[in-house]
C-alpha cells in the first residue's frame, strides 16, 4: 500500500506562484523505495499530461515545454517528498496536479515522463488561475 498527499494547491491571479508538495508512505513505499517521483495534471475535459519529474539519485530532473522556465521540481529524500515551485502562473495551468511515484527499474526519461511509468498516484490538488 502506498499514500500520497498532496498539498498547496489554491486560487492565484495569473503570474502568481504556488508550491505544491507530495509526501510518499506506506508499506509499499518502504519496500520497493522511492527511484522517482513526477507531477502530472489534467485539465477539465483532457487528458492527464507530464508537468515534470526528478530521479531521486543524481537528482535528474525532466520538464514538459510548458513547464520549463517557470516550474522547479525538487525532492527531499529521505521524507519521501516532491516538491513543485510554480511561478508566471498562467489561466492554462489551471488542472488538478497529481503527484506519482515510480519504484520500479531505472528512472530513465522515457519511463518517468510517462503516466505508465509510475506506480501510485496522489488523488490531485486543484490549482486555479484566474486571469
Amino acid at each position: 500500500q502506498a499514500q500520497l498527499i498532496e498539498s498547496g494547491g489554491g486560487l492565484v491571479q495569473a503570474g502568481g506562484s504556488l508550491k505544491l508538495s507530495c509526501a510518499a508512505s506506506g508499506s509499499s513505499i518502504r519496500t520497493f523505495s522511492v527511484s522517482a517521483m513526477g507531477w502530472f495534471r489534467q485539465a477539465p475535459g483532457k487528458e492527464r499530461e507530464f508537468v515534470a519529474s526528478i530521479a531521486f539519485a543524481g537528482v535528474t530532473t525532466y520538464y514538459s515545454d510548458p513547464a520549463k522556465g517557470r516550474f522547479t521540481i525538487s525532492r527531499d529524500r529521505a521524507k519521501n517528498t516532491v516538491y513543485l515551485q510554480m511561478n508566471s502562473l498562467k489561466p492554462e495551468d489551471t488542472a488538478v496536479y497529481h503527484c506519482a511515484v515510480h519504484t520500479r527499474g531505472r528512472p530513465i526519461m522515457s519511463t518517468i515522463t510517462s503516466l505508465e511509468g509510475y506506480d501510485y498516484w496522489g488523488q490531485g490538488t486543484q490549482v486555479t488561475v484566474s486571469s
